[in-house]
């Protein structure tokens, strides 16, 4: 077969995830779409119950209720199952000197699907994406990312190395069997840089997605006196990456696709005064002990007044959330915080 890097940047390639057993998979599958129609039949009840159509609950099944959806939350994240976290290739200590050496873990693998068939996360498939880009740019990965964050002035923004001393490194916290909070266990992310190998800071992200939107929005201001400088990337090459496909999905957000690397939602109103959909990109983070989003709204801008000076682009709202707690459900949450901040604007 041929997988391409297309299909590696937004996990078509087939390549399996942490999980070897596609049955394995197939059945998680299957318990998820379940877990959501028995979700939605759950809150219809709720509220005929609230309505007084019957459905009574004591004080001890409530408590019950709320005890059992309090340990699901601390222990579930969206776009990954609940027994994910159980994989042993999560808390791997082998140290790799390279991407190209830590594609053995699963090269010789077979695809769980033909690639471009079907969709499937991968961290995998972003460790082979790595090596993709060490060999045409002729770096070592890290290298290269280092010198793009130093290009973005993302200084704070490291390799996550345990043998490095780095100021202000969290420490990282999860829950265990008993519900209570313990250390994160010792792990080394060697055999997955891009997909999770990265230490950052609030302020970094936000670096990060002010230069992608300006890049995205650059094109749209026209340049007067040779003022508005280009953007990082190319207007179209964010676009592209912004742009959702085919046969992809985002259990994060489920009006969403999955793009290049990037999870989108469309800009989408099938009546008026009824809900609306506005057009963002986010990307969610999950790792051992620690939880991130990094979510951009772009403003939508008006014609009339992107080639008026001194307006300029980035326009909009970048919300970034980093926990140093292992499996927090972030986006919404973001969602909720950006759209705050669009409705105060537009209200002034």
């Amino acid at each position: 077969v041929t997988i391409t890097t297309r299909q590696l940047v937004s996990h078509l390639s087939g390549i399996r995830h942490y999980e070897k057993d596609i049955t394995k998979v197939k059945e998680e599958k299957e318990k998820a779409n379940k877990a959501l129609k028995l979700a939605k039949s759950h809150q219809d009840k709720e509220q005929k119950a609230k309505e007084g159509k019957g459905l009574e609950n004591t004080d001890c099944v409530k408590q019950k209720k709320e005890h059992d959806s309090e340990t699901k939350r601390r222990n579930s994240k969206p776009g990954r199952n609940d027994k994910e976290f159980e994989q042993e290739e999560y808390y791997l200590k082998e140290k790799f000197e390279s991407v190209i050496e830590s594609l053995k873990i699963f090269k010789n693998d077979p695809l769980f699907f033909k690639p471009g068939d079907q969709f499937l996360y991968s961290t995998y498939g972003f460790t082979l994406l790595s090596a993709v880009v060490e060999r045409a740019s002729g770096q070592k990965f890290t290298d290269y990312m280092l010198k793009m964050f130093r290009d973005l002035d993302m200084l704070s923004t490291v390799l996550d190395d345990n043998e490095a001393m780095i100021y202000n490194r969290a420490r990282c916290y999860i829950y265990n069997k008993k519900g209570r909070l313990v250390n994160a266990p010792y792990v080394d992310n060697s055999y997955k840089w891009a997909g999770g190998g990265f230490l950052s800071s609030v302020g970094d992200l936000l670096k990060f997605g002010n230069a992608l939107l300006y890049s995205y929005q650059a094109g749209q201001f026209k340049n007067k006196n040779g003022k508005l400088l280009p953007g990082y990337l190319k207007p179209s090459t964010v676009a592209m990456m912004w742009t959702p496909v085919p046969k992809t999905e985002v259990s994060w957000d489920r009006d969403g696709k999955y793009a290049m690397a990037w999870a989108v939602v469309e800009k989408n109103q099938q009546y008026g005064c009824c809900r609306q959909q506005r057009h963002y990109a986010s990307h969610t983070g999950g790792a051992v002990g620690a939880s991130s989003v990094l979510l951009i709204l772009p403003e939508e801008l008006d014609p009339e007044v992107v080639g008026t000076w001194p307006v300029a682009p980035p326009r909009g709202v970048i919300v970034t959330i980093i926990c140093n707690m292992q499996s927090v459900s972030l986006n919404s949450t973001a969602l909720k915080i950006a759209r705050e901040f669009d409705k105060e604007k537009w209200a002034q």
